[in-house]
């Protein structure tokens, strides 16, 4: 099966929106119902970024524009790939012996810490992208989009580079620089339907 690059990018598109629309609602159901289980909605999310990165992937392979921009949404997705599975796969058994021997507490928390890590630095990548789609909208005429999606993705960028750099403790809370590498996700998806609407 042979999908044109229009078709593949506006996948794409639609991948990044699912991933993004995830996030707020597992942020939501950790802050109001911390008793549920959240797994299945994380082994979503995993399935999103598998095929955000093979279609991201693909869409770098094909094209000859943007390159930076698919390789930074097909890299993000991998990094999160990892991230996601260290939150499935490890928190719970770290954070039970942590609970069983207080002497673990710190391995806990570095395995809690190995997992932000790469959720922020997917975060810069997808940020790179919303700027490089931000950028390639304003060229083609769509100064609201294109600088909107040049700004936040700016703007998480950095933030999420000063936490990657200086540590979840440093002078950015963390949930600030999550929150604008979301909306540079949801800016990002929308220029990406656009382009593959022009295509």
């Amino acid at each position: 099966m042979e999908f044109s690059q229009a078709h593949t990018v506006k996948t794409i598109a639609c991948l990044l929106l699912l991933a993004a629309i995830t996030q707020p609602i597992y942020t939501a159901l950790y802050l109001g119902a911390p008793e549920l289980e959240r797994n299945f909605l994380w082994g979503l999310e995993a399935f999103i970024f598998v095929l955000l990165a093979a279609f991201a992937g693909s869409a770098l392979g094909k094209g000859d524009r943007y390159t930076l921009g698919f390789s930074a949404i097909a890299f993000a997705a991998a990094l999160n790939i990892i991230q996601v599975g260290i939150g499935v796969t490890q928190f719970d058994p770290f954070l039970d012996a942590a609970e069983a021997n207080p002497a673990l507490g710190g391995v806990a928390g570095s395995v809690v810490a190995l997992s932000f890590f790469g959720y922020n630095a997917a975060k810069i990548l997808l940020s790179l992208a919303a700027i490089v789609f931000g950028l390639a909208q304003l060229k083609e005429g769509g100064r609201l989009l294109g600088g909107a999606s040049v700004v936040i993705g700016a703007v998480a960028f950095v933030a999420n580079a000063l936490v990657l750099m200086l540590g979840r403790e440093g002078v950015l809370p963390p949930p600030v620089a999550g929150s604008f590498g979301v909306a540079a996700t949801l800016l990002l998806a929308i220029c990406l339907l656009r382009l593959s609407q022009a295509d």
